[in-house]
């Protein structure tokens, strides 16, 4: 079966990438803009040094690729995201704290929150982004992917890889541990 151009080919992992960059950028820009707000100021909250947070690349690939299917179904996608994204949030909160010490956000002054890894308004986001991401951004992300050559496709994104894992590199020699993280 041929796929329709609302839908990624399977089969191409270099959209996938794409996806999980935009999204990690997206997620970067995203808490940049919530904290600078929140802290009167600029906070880097990842914990690579450069412009990019990949639990949203990871998590908006792993949307994508479960639920692009649901498309047309903008409610079980919406659950299916606040549940599977809270979950992860949950998981990463535990393991960060668990590996390193570290507490990268606290969600205990919110309402209804569990350990203060997560709570009820964040997993209300995660539901409408995922929505968003699968049934609106993905869709027209691919469409405009498809219009660029394969070969620029191929160029950039090494480029891309070779900066992002660069900075992975140098990030696990000298972590960065930006204000607004909690230290044990």
């Amino acid at each position: 079966m041929k796929p329709t151009g609302a839908e990624p080919e399977k089969w191409d992992f270099i959209f996938y990438l794409y996806l999980f960059f935009i999204a990690a950028v997206f997620g970067w820009l995203w808490e940049g803009c919530l904290y600078f707000f929140k802290d009167d100021g600029y906070v880097n909250r990842g914990f690579l040094t450069g412009p990019w947070l990949p639990i949203y690349g990871a998590g908006a690939v792993m949307l994508e690729i479960l639920f692009h299917r649901w498309r047309d179904r903008t409610f079980l996608t919406f659950l299916s995201s606040m549940l599977l994204c809270t979950v992860l949030e949950y998981l990463a909160g535990w393991y960060l704290e668990l590996t390193w010490g570290v507490k990268w956000w606290d969600y205990s002054q919110m309402n209804w929150n569990l350990h203060g890894r997560i709570c009820f308004a964040s997993s209300l986001l995660f539901g409408l982004g995922g929505a968003f991401l699968v049934c609106v951004a993905a869709p027209l992300l691919h469409s405009l992917y498809r219009r660029i050559s394969m070969k620029i496709r191929i160029w950039v994104i090494l480029t891309i890889l070779v900066i992002f894992m660069t900075d992975a590199a140098y990030s696990a020699i000298i972590p960065h541990m930006g204000r607004g993280i909690t230290y044990y």
